[in-house]
C-alpha cells in the first residue's frame, strides 16, 4: 500500500497534500492531488492571548487541535472509517446485556476462566457467548489492521497495546479485592492501580512519545535544514507535536476511566449486583472515544514521516542498532570580550534566539524579527552584563551564519 503525500513545507507547496517529503511508506494513507494547508498557514487561535499574553500557549495548542480536526476530516479515508467502526462494535458487543441477563445476573461466581470445559467463558448464555466471540474476533481484526495501515508505528502500536492490557488487569484486580473501588479501598488495592498506571506512563510517555519526538527532530533536521533561520524555525512549527502530545494524554485519561467504570459496573458479588447501565454506557463511550484517540496518536506519526522514516526510534536506540546520528544541541552565547554566559541563545530547532528588550515582555525572538508575544522588535547586538560591551549578537557565538 504506498503513499508517497509530498509535502514540501519549507517552500509552502505541496504536490500530493501530505507533512513531509514522502509520506506513507508502506501504508495507505490517502495521497490527495490539492494542496494541504501547513500549520504555519491555519487561522491562529488569539482567544486566550487577547485575554492575557501570558496564556498564548494555550492559543498554540487550540490552534494545532484545530488543525488536527482538519487534517483527519480531509485525510482520514475508508480504512479508518472501517477501524472505527470495528472498535465501536467491539465494545458494543462485548458491553451487550439487553435481553440476555448475563451481566445483569452475575453469572455462575462457581466458575471461572477462559479456557477448559468448566471455564465460565464457556458457560455463559449462548448470545452472550456468540457476542463476546464476534467482540474477540472484531478486536483481533482491529489489531491487524492497524498493523498494516501504520507500519512504521508497529513496535510502538505494541508499547500501547501492553499499556492498555495493565491497565484493564489492574482495575479488575483492585475490584476484585475491593469491590466499590474506590470506595474503602486499602493501600494494596491503590497500590494495583498506581502500578498499572506507572507502567502505561513509562511506556507512553518514556518509550513511545520520546521516540515519536525524536525521530521528529531528526526528520527536520536532515531533511528541512536550510540557510535561513527562520524558514528552518517554520519547518519546525510545521512540524509540532503538541496537539498529538495533548491526544496522548487524553488517551491515558479515557483509558483509566473506561477500564474503571467497566470494572465498577460488574464486581459486586451477584447477590448484590445492581447492575448500572449508566456505568455500562461510561464504559463504551468512553472506550470509543479512547480508539479515536488512539487512532489519531498512530496515525499522525506515519501521515507526518511516512516513509521518510522506515521506523520509530529514540536517539538511543538508533545509536545501540549502529546508526551514527548526531543530535544537536542548545548553545549559550558567550561575550566575545570576557568570555561570559550572555541571554543570547543559538537552539537547535530555532537558530539564534535573543530575550526581548521589553521589560515587561517574556519572549524573545531571532535577531531583527519581531518578538513573539509583544511583536517589538528584537535587537541584533547583545549587552554583556559582566563588561557592559555592546557586540553583534552573531559573534557570540563560535561558528554562525552571517546575518
Amino acid at each position: 500500500m504506498g503513499n508517497p503525500v509530498g509535502a514540501e513545507l519549507i517552500r509552502g507547496t505541496c504536490p500530493s497534500g501530505g507533512m513531509q517529503d514522502e509520506v506513507g511508506g508502506e501504508s495507505g494513507v490517502p495521497a490527495p492531488s490539492h494542496k494541504m494547508p501547513r500549520l504555519s498557514e491555519f487561522p491562529r487561535n488569539q482567544t486566550f492571548s487577547n485575554v492575557n499574553a501570558r496564556l498564548s500557549a494555550l492559543d498554540e495548542l487550540v490552534t494545532e487541535c484545530a488543525y488536527h480536526a482538519s487534517l483527519t476530516r480531509r485525510y482520514w479515508g475508508p480504512d479508518e472509517v472501517v477501524m472505527l467502526v470495528i472498535a465501536i462494535f467491539g465494545y458494543l458487543l462485548g458491553a451487550w446485556d439487553l435481553g440476555i441477563g448475563e451481566l445483569s445476573s452475575g453469572g455462575d461466581y462457581n466458575r471461572w476462566g477462559i479456557f477448559g470445559q468448566d471455564s465460565g467463558f464457556l458457560h455463559m448464555e449462548d448470545l452472550a457467548l456468540i457476542l463476546s466471540l464476534i467482540s474477540i474476533v472484531c478486536w483481533i481484526a482491529m489489531i491487524v489492521m492497524l498493523w498494516l495501515r501504520y507500519p512504521i508505528m508497529r513496535e510502538n502500536m505494541v508499547y500501547l497495546l501492553i499499556g492498555v492490557v495493565f491497565v484493564q488487569v489492574g482495575y479488575l484486580k483492585a475490584h476484585a479485592e475491593s469491590p466499590v473501588f474506590p470506595y474503602g479501598a486499602g493501600a494494596i488495592q491503590w497500590a494495583w492501580v498506581v502500578t498499572v498506571n506507572l507502567v502505561l506512563l513509562f511506556l507512553a510517555v518514556f518509550v513511545v512519545h520520546r521516540a515519536v519526538l525524536e525521530t521528529r527532530d531528526i526528520h527536520v533536521q536532515e531533511r528541512h535544514s536550510h540557510p535561513d533561520p527562520r524558514v528552518f524555525e517554520r519547518a519546525w512549527y510545521d512540524h509540532s507535536l503538541k496537539a498529538w502530545s495533548a491526544g496522548l494524554v487524553v488517551w491515558m485519561v479515557l483509558l483509566n476511566i473506561s477500564s474503571w467504570s467497566g470494572s465498577h459496573a460488574i464486581s459486586p458479588s451477584p447477590g448484590d449486583l445492581d447492575l448500572s447501565y449508566l456505568l455500562v454506557g461510561t464504559y463504551a463511550l468512553t472506550g470509543i472515544l479512547s480508539m479515536v484517540v488512539f487512532l489519531n496518536i498512530l496515525w499522525f506519526p506515519q501521515f507526518m514521516l511516512g516513509s521518510a522514516e522506515d521506523r520509530i526510534q529514540t536517539f538511543r536506540a538508533r545509536e545501540v542498532a549502529g546508526e551514527d546520528v548526531s543530535q544537536i544541541s542548545d548553545e549559550q552565547g558567550k561575550c566575545p570580550v570576557c568570555n561570559q554566559d550572555t541571554a543570547a541563545k543559538r537552539s537547535a530547532k530555532r537558530g539564534i534566539l535573543v530575550p526581548c528588550a521589553s521589560e515587561e515582555c517574556l519572549g524573545k525572538g531571532q535577531p531583527g524579527a519581531n518578538c513573539d508575544k509583544c511583536e517589538t522588535r528584537i535587537p541584533t547586538r547583545v549587552v554583556c552584563p559582566n563588561c557592559s560591551s555592546s557586540t553583534p549578537v552573531g559573534s557570540h557565538f563560535g561558528r554562525v551564519e552571517a546575518w
